[in-house]
């Protein structure tokens, strides 16, 4: 036996028999082989390694697939492995050894992605799960972070609070979303009006290429480096960190939470949030939040709730809101302070008081059924439009909207910083998301509730952006155009592509197609290498 077949052996025997009860193809078998020799010896893949007949293979695949709509369906296939990855050459050996037997990868860190593209695929797949990739590197003095791709929002939120008062990062609202698909998704949170995007504040990362190479900025140059940012990064490449600047913030930040139902004027109000809330100040954000809601007599109404968060006290944030938007009528008693750490709790939904410890759990718990869509909107809703999407939400009941102001940052950063189209011009993103439980139906009754998401998103067609009508990818939407999981249609792409990415899409293909012109990293909306002419 020579050393490379006695090192295999040795790598290899306690994983063959670990598998050796399940029946497997010659390529699949010749993929897992392949992987204890692409990877370091002193940091065994073995034991990183999950198949089907694993005790542990279904709890792990499930433990972040976060829509049970995915999960549940009869015709999901599961994959044939999951590598939970805990070293740099795990990753790297999953890719070559995928590309060498023509194994379709899927690349999930936090399992956020609303179609499930990050656990599922119509063809025969290994799931490449960075969960245990979790460092997170606190640099006070330079102001900086480093942040491994499967660290939670939470867990970065938690370590910078322990470093630091008065410092924060602009990042999501969910405090269980992974860092490496955020991220490249764009990362929305409610420091977009004072910071920008979590895009706008990462200034390097370590990466795997097609080829198993690891790079950084500087090694991948800037065209890489620009089409991650915003562009989706599981169309180029595995991301294994970040390298973010820190944003500044004060010590107490005021938020609120004001309430207002159809008889006491929302409507109104709401129409006014639209010519408002973009134009505040930067330090001001203040989503719009609609929900149907049972009163006492049994009838349906819309409660529209007004969440804000000021930079600062709850005294300048007052006389602001008197001046900016008085008809929302703020009062002191509506106001909390606290500090920044403790607001990312208010946002979660977490009652005042509760410890910040929660920010380091790492998983969704009270997993639903759900169907999530997105727009951009330049112009105002008038006020018959909002009527129509009042009743719309009663009617469907299990639902709710975000509408997301811009402005302040995001009309100073060019649409071609990043791979983020959607900056100036544009006063609001919503999020429509219908959701249900098993006592409603469960994936029974998923027919039937996605629909009513269509109907939804139809109705509202005509005050949304258009030409192309856009979508924000963090908010994955196939109902906006998809591919096969193996078969990548440039004219397919071309047109969910614009609608995420506008003009920005032509230059991520031709990105992707210096970096994998074969398309090995690739799902059902991924960014195709630009044909050649």
């Amino acid at each position: 036996m020579n050393s490379s077949s006695s090192k295999l052996f040795i790598l290899s025997t306690s994983f063959l028999l670990s598998i050796s009860s399940i029946t497997l193809n010659s390529v699949l078998d010749n993929f897992l082989l392949c992987l204890p020799i692409h990877s370091n010896t002193s940091n065994p893949i073995t034991n990183s390694i999950y198949v089907p007949n694993n005790s542990s293979f279904q709890y792990l695949y499930e433990l972040r697939a976060n829509n049970l709509r995915i999960i549940s369906s009869s015709t999901i296939s599961k994959p044939l492995a999951i590598i939970t990855a805990r070293h740099a050459s795990h990753v790297q050996a999953a890719v070559i050894c995928a590309k060498i037997h023509s194994i379709q990868l899927r690349i999930r860190s936090g399992g956020h992605d609303y179609e499930g593209l990050s656990y599922k695929s119509d063809i025969p797949f290994v799931i490449l799960d960075l969960f245990n990739l979790r460092s997170i590197k606190i640099n006070i003095t330079s102001e900086t972070a480093w942040v491994q791709a499967g660290a939670t929002t939470g867990e970065l939120y938690y370590k910078i609070a322990e470093k630091s008062k008065v410092h924060g990062f602009p990042s999501g609202v969910c405090t269980t979303l992974g860092i490496g698909g955020h991220f490249t998704g764009g990362g929305y949170g409610n420091m977009i009006r004072k910071y920008g995007l979590s895009i706008d504040n990462v200034i390097d990362a370590c990466l795997i290429d097609v080829n198993g190479t690891i790079h950084n900025r500087k090694s991948m140059g800037e065209d890489f480096f620009w089409a991650i940012r915003g562009g989706g990064g599981t169309s180029f490449g595995v991301i294994l960190s970040w390298k973010i600047k820190l944003v500044h913030v004060p010590r107490k930040v005021t938020v609120f939470k004001v309430q207002r139902t159809l008889d006491q004027g929302a409507t109104d109000i709401a129409y006014c949030w639209q010519h408002i809330a973009p134009q505040l100040p930067k330090h001001l954000f203040i989503r719009l939040q609609p929900e149907p809601i049972t009163i006492g007599n049994g009838n349906k109404t819309i409660r529209v709730s007004f969440i804000g968060q000021f930079l600062g006290r709850s005294r300048k944030l007052l006389n602001l809101m008197k001046e900016e938007f008085p008809g929302l009528g703020l009062q002191q008693n509506d106001c909390i302070e606290m500090s920044w750490v403790e607001s990312t709790l208010f946002w979660a939904g977490f009652t005042n008081g509760t410890s910040i410890d929660v920010l380091l759990n790492r998983v969704v718990e009270n997993k639903v059924f759900f169907k999530t869509k997105s727009d951009y909107y330049k112009n105002v809703i008038p006020k018959q439009g909002l009527v129509m999407l009042w009743e719309m939400l009663m009617d469907i009941g299990n639902i709710f909207v975000q509408l997301n102001p811009h402005g302040g940052r995001m009309d100073e950063i060019s649409e071609t910083e990043t791979a983020v189209h959607q900056r100036g011009g544009y006063l609001f993103k919503v999020q429509y998301t219908v959701y249900w439980s098993e006592s409603d139906g469960g994936i029974g009754a998923a027919k039937r509730y996605v629909e009513m998401s269509r109907r939804l998103y139809s109705a509202m067609a005509q005050y949304a952006s258009s030409d192309p009508r856009e979508a924000f990818l963090n908010y994955r939407d196939l109902d906006i155009g998809c591919n096969k999981s193996n078969d990548t249609d440039f004219g397919v792409a071309e047109v969910y592509g614009t609608k995420y990415f506008n003009n920005n899409f032509m230059k991520l293909a031709r990105v992707k197609a210096m970096v994998d012109p074969a398309n090995f990293f690739k799902n059902e909306q991924s960014i195709p290498p630009l044909p050649s002419s």
